[in-house]
């Protein structure tokens, strides 16, 4: 920016952000690992490294983990602790075949001195890439490098950044102090920088040393609170036993069976957000307050939509309206785009404006409005749109 340029923050309202669908987050493993930058802590030996190589192998093949499934794409394994020997009998171990989009790397430049080029240089030669895994953090800082908080938040910003960059998951492997703390996640080594850098952390704790059984806590900024109790085959692959998180009956968040329950019986509904959380959730058990289904609606508006359930908030004489309407007709077209619409829009002004310049409201990825005797909402189109000028 010049000097002489006016400095100003580019700001959104309130009320603009409360309706408009934002890109969903990036998930590389549905609803545990998100794109951004995660730590996974363990103590020596647990098992850590055996998990993080079969987590970087199933996203490779697209295959689930532990029944979440995956975004395929390219993943980049930085072994530094290990050989390429070692890797190759793990991975004999783990699985029947390791397909080339799995990358392994056993040597590599430190922060600051050349690993951020190399990073970037890797995802520039494979753009499909969704997760980069280090093992370990302390590999890629050096020996001499000065272990305060300030230094910690500086380092992993540096990854954080290159992971937002490009919406990618890196994972990085790490160390759990030997002190006892009533909180696991207060025992990940290194300052309360490293939890506070991170999207999301992940500790391994076993049971008893050497007893296969351990329990992965997981806590982050997108992702709920969870406990994962596992075990470890003869194949030292980490098989799932039972996770405290509630799997919903459909992709997605818990919202999204509600409505499609609800929208099987009622095709149409038009009303504030306490009303909706009233109907779909009568008792309170399901835990969806009117702040909360406006949000959740927003959240997986892509994924109510390859639902057939079309959504649209809006504002109407002060008011907060949620929208949904089915559509569960083979040739009827779901939009793909979800958003606000102007209360003042409505089917029955087409082909007129006050202007008379002869605007005409086509629905997204829909094409012409229908004939009005196809409309519902009380004459409003039944897929959100948008006006266009039609001259």
């Amino acid at each position: 920016m010049k000097e002489h340029e006016k400095k100003t923050f580019n700001t959104i309202d309130g009320e603009t952000l409360m309706s408009t669908p934002l890109q969903p987050l990036n998930f590389v493993v549905d609803t545990l690992l998100s794109q951004g930058l995660h730590i996974l802590a363990g103590s020596p030996k647990v098992g850590k490294s055996w998990l993080a190589l079969w987590l970087s192998v199933c996203v490779a093949k697209g295959e689930p983990v532990w029944d979440m499934n995956t975004r395929q794409g390219t993943t980049l394994y930085l072994c530094l602790e290990d050989s390429a020997l070692r890797i190759q009998n793990r991975l004999f171990e783990i699985t029947e075949d390791a397909p080339s989009n799995a990358h392994f790397c056993t040597e590599s430049f430190v922060l600051g001195r050349g690993l951020e080029e190399q990073l970037e240089n890797f995802i520039v030669e494979h753009p499909d890439t969704v997760l980069i895994t280090i093992d370990t953090l302390q590999m890629i800082r050096g020996t001499n490098y000065d272990n305060t908080y300030a230094n910690d938040y500086r380092d992993l910003s540096v990854l954080k950044k290159i992971a937002d960059k490009h919406t990618i998951a890196i994972l990085l492997i790490h160390h759990l102090r030997k002190e006892f703390a009533d909180d696991v996640f207060n025992r990940i080594s290194g300052t309360t920088a490293i939890s506070g850098a991170v999207d999301s952390s992940f500790t391994l704790v076993e049971d008893k040393r050497g007893s296969g059984k351990a329990k992965l806590h997981c806590i982050g900024r997108d992702i709920e609170y969870r406990e994962i109790e596992l075990t470890r085959n003869a194949e030292n692959v980490w098989e799932l036993v039972s996770d405290s998180r509630m799997q919903p009956e459909l992709l997605g968040d818990r919202i999204i069976f509600l409505l499609s329950e609800f929208t099987k019986a009622r095709a149409e509904f038009i009303g504030t957000p306490t009303e909706l959380a009233r109907v779909i959730d009568p008792d309170g058990s399901e835990g969806i307050s009117p702040k909360k289904v406006s949000r959740q609606i927003l959240k997986n508006a892509d994924t109510l939509s390859k639902f057939g359930i079309s959504a649209v908030i809006r504002r109407s004489n002060g008011k907060r309206l949620i929208e949904l309407s089915r559509a569960d007709s083979d040739d009827t077209q779901v939009p793909k785009t979800i958003g606000p619409v102007d209360p003042a829009e409505r089917c029955g002004d087409a082909d007129s404006s006050p202007s008379g310049e002869g605007q005409r409201r086509v629905c997204l990825d829909v094409g012409p409005c229908p004939p009005p005797a196809n409309r519902n909402f009380a004459g409003r189109c039944p897929t959100p749109g948008r006006t266009e000028n039609k001259r």
